[in-house]
């Protein structure tokens, strides 16, 4: 279907048109009408599907439909990470360009002039905000914050921030919302803890599904069983095997990623690591040079892994196993956005065995398995063990109630 076909503004249409869109992806041909009709949604749908101007499009339109002049906050779009409140803000203003809706993105780690500018938007009345949790409860506590008459509240990578501890926080925001609006939760993912959630906050919500817990059918999936010390060798090795342009390694700590980048500069690589010990100003610095290409490969905690809006990723490395399924999914989905191509490969030490078997479990298919070269020593056999109970691995110690950040 064409975007022109949905209904909407015709002023959102120039925008859409100069960004280069024309047909809408499934997720928006089937969420679009539903939440231009008013009503309140969950959907799920993997990376890289077009989520964003799925739900940006139609509030867009329903606000440009009311024409109201007034300095009130019409919709707010809570998100996990500051990168991914950046991202949704810049398509925001793409898509928005030529219409009168304003926007701002409003996080933390940002310095003094910043918050001050965040809180002209919050009390004068931006359209649209963009915001983390912890950034916006800081301004909701200040009491300028014009919300009572917000129309539109959206909950994105909504599973992310529940992942975070960032439930309670959540339910604070929106405790001071007026009660009658149009409430949107996207998910990648759906545990039971989102369907609680959804419960509370939607009112007789329409249900979307698309490729849940899947990743896209143009990655090409190697995983490589190895020793810890023939990591970064055969990192070395996949990494100079092909002159590629634009390449992500996930790592599991921070300390990893800074050690991983340090070698891998010291190896003539133009590398360097993200993470959230970097301050704003040095993240966005990193990200821009990896999307001018001054930078070939970057080196990432978790924490971006839903945050990286990044065209023609050519590789992505896990260099680490991803603590679980969904983790999995959205670091390789880094690659092969849109319509192009994409390899993942994973690193699975002897310990990570089992981990990784459970991701295989959640994907449906074992992940083919690369052979290391020789000459970088004999590797172990993939051979995860099976538990006594007919499983395999060791059983799982229940999770703990917090998770270290990344």
């Amino acid at each position: 279907m064409k975007f022109k076909d949905l209904g909407l503004d015709n002023r959102l249409l120039e925008g859409i048109e100069a960004i280069g869109f024309e047909n809408a992806t499934p997720v928006q041909e089937q969420a679009i009408p539903e939440i231009l009709s008013g009503k309140d949604m969950i959907a799920s749908a993997q990376t890289g599907t077009g989520k964003t101007a799925a739900f940006l499009l139609p509030v867009i339109h329903q606000i440009l439909s009311k024409e109201q002049d007034d300095n009130h906050i019409k919709a707010l779009i809570i998100v996990p990470t500051r990168e991914l409140a950046v991202q949704i803000d810049q398509q925001m203003e793409g898509l928005s360009y030529f219409t009168s809706v304003s926007s701002i993105a409003v996080y933390g780690g940002s310095d003094g002039s910043s918050f001050t500018r965040e809180k002209q938007a919050l009390s004068e009345g931006a359209d649209v905000i963009v915001g983390t949790p912890g950034r916006l409860i800081a301004h909701l506590n200040m009491g300028y914050v014009k919300v009572d008459a917000l129309q539109h509240l959206i909950l994105d990578e909504a599973d992310r921030m529940l992942d975070m501890g960032f439930y309670d926080d959540l339910m604070k925001i929106i405790s001071h919302l007026p009660k009658q609006r149009q409430n949107l939760l996207f998910s990648a993912t759906m545990p039971p803890k989102i369907r609680e959630l959804a419960k509370k906050i939607l009112a007789d919500p329409v249900e979307i599904n698309i490729a849940v817990s899947k990743p896209a059918e143009r990655i090409l999936q190697v995983a490589f069983a190895v020793y810890d010390s023939q990591k970064i060798p055969l990192a070395k090795y996949l990494l100079q095997a092909k002159k590629l342009q634009s390449v992500i390694v996930f790592c599991s700590t921070k300390s990893s990623a800074k050690q991983l980048a340090k070698e891998l500069k010291g190896l003539g690589f133009k590398a360097e690591d993200i993470h959230s010990d970097l301050d704003q100003n040095e993240r966005e610095q990193v990200l821009r040079d990896f999307k001018n290409r001054k930078l070939n490969i970057l080196v990432a905690t978790d924490i971006m892994s839903r945050g990286i809006d990044i065209e023609d990723i050519e590789l992505v490395i896990n260099y680490d196993v991803p603590n679980d399924g969904e983790d999995y999914i959205h670091r390789i989905g880094r690659t092969a956005r849109a319509a192009s191509k994409g390899v993942a490969f994973t690193f699975i030490n002897e310990k990570e065995q089992s981990k990784f078997l459970s991701i295989e479990e959640l994907l449906g298919a074992p992940v083919p398995k690369g052979k290391v070269p020789e000459s970088l020593g004999e590797a172990p056999v993939y051979q995860p063990k099976k538990r006594r109970n007919g499983g395999y691995g060791r059983p799982r110690k229940p999770r703990k109630s917090f998770k270290k950040k990344n």
